[in-house]
């Protein structure tokens, strides 16, 4: 009983939410800190900001059955660190990266591999021309046994009660963007070919192309401040646009706190540290009243390793988190 009583509270959430029975709006993954994560949702922006591991834990509405995880691994190598070239960011000219996502909610579990590759033309002193492509592989599992009631009286999944089943889509992403060492604005596409390529089980309603842009600026003030902002702006057929916002102060190279709200949706608070080569992050977010539907937040851990270099300034004007 307990059971059935945690999927149908969750079923009529997302159907609150305007996730609905179709699921298409829950396939559309935020990210608090989009800002560390670039490359996944611009493949021109792999490699820039030079080699490296990043994954990120997301756990939506904590303590409630079936409730939204998403869990996050990438690794970006840059062709140009890996030769030893004094300035890779400017000089280098190719990089690549491998990402790894999986997505659980309610009935469903998402399992995704991007590979990405990033192409850069040196345009000036200080700018470059990028130019990315991915390939994504995804795979949906949907358990019929999990099925809230809402879902099992739709036509299209209702029909995969007590049974297990697999969708599998091929798509691809492109992007292109102008990058400084402080600052970018890029132009991107998710699923270019609308998940037109898929086998297996049809209980998902496709996936819609998704056009995204991304800009952000980074300066360091003083030797003891730096401070970052960064806006994201997504655009889907059959979902809402979204416009995210975070600003984030940097202190002694070592700190920082901040603050991000996605209009409309959510605000949150950050924090994170710097050490060695390794960067830290925590992310509280919590609902705008307008759209409030349970107790407690959104609780994102984000990790990024630098493969080469550490986390310290080349120069006194450079700023080292976005």
């Amino acid at each position: 009983m307990n059971r059935f009583i945690h999927y149908t509270t969750l079923g009529l959430i997302f159907l609150l939410f305007g996730l609905g029975t179709n699921l298409q709006a829950q396939t559309r993954k935020f990210v608090s800190q989009f800002s560390h994560f670039q490359g996944y949702f611009n493949p021109a922006l792999t490699g820039y900001e030079g080699s490296v591991v990043r994954g990120f834990v997301r756990n939506q509405w904590g303590g409630i059955e079936g409730a939204p995880k998403t869990y996050f691994l990438s690794a970006e190598l840059d062709f140009g660190e890996l030769a030893g070239e004094e300035d890779p960011a400017l000089l280098g000219k190719n990089a690549l990266s491998v990402n790894l996502l999986q997505d659980n909610y309610g009935a469903f579990r998402e399992n995704e591999l991007t590979v990405n590759y990033a192409a850069r033309v040196r345009l000036t002193e200080n700018h470059n021309l990028r130019l990315g492509t991915g390939v994504s592989y995804q795979s949906v599992r949907l358990d019929g046994n999990a099925l809230t009631t809402e879902e099992a009286n739709d036509p299209t999944i209702g029909q995969y009660i007590g049974t297990f089943s697999n969708m599998n889509v091929i798509d691809f992403n492109i992007g292109m963007a102008l990058t400084h060492a402080n600052y970018y604005i890029s132009y991107g596409i998710h699923r270019v070919n609308g998940g037109n390529i898929q086998n297996g089980d049809e209980f998902m309603e496709g996936y819609p192309a998704e056009q995204m842009i991304q800009a952000g600026y980074r300066e360091a003030l003083n030797e003891n401040i730096a401070v970052a902002a960064n806006g994201f702006y997504r655009s889907r057929k059959d979902l809402p646009d979204v416009l995210e916002l975070n600003l984030k102060v940097l202190m002694m190279d070592r700190l920082w706190i901040g603050v991000g709200h996605r209009l409309d949706y959510a605000t949150n608070a950050q924090i994170g540290f710097l050490a060695g080569k390794l960067r830290l992050g925590y992310v509280y977010e919590f609902a705008m009243a307008n759209s409030y539907l349970l107790p407690g937040g959104v609780h994102e851990f984000t990790l990024a390793l630098n493969l080469f270099r550490p986390n310290e300034r080349r120069t006194k004007e450079e700023a080292l988190i976005w």
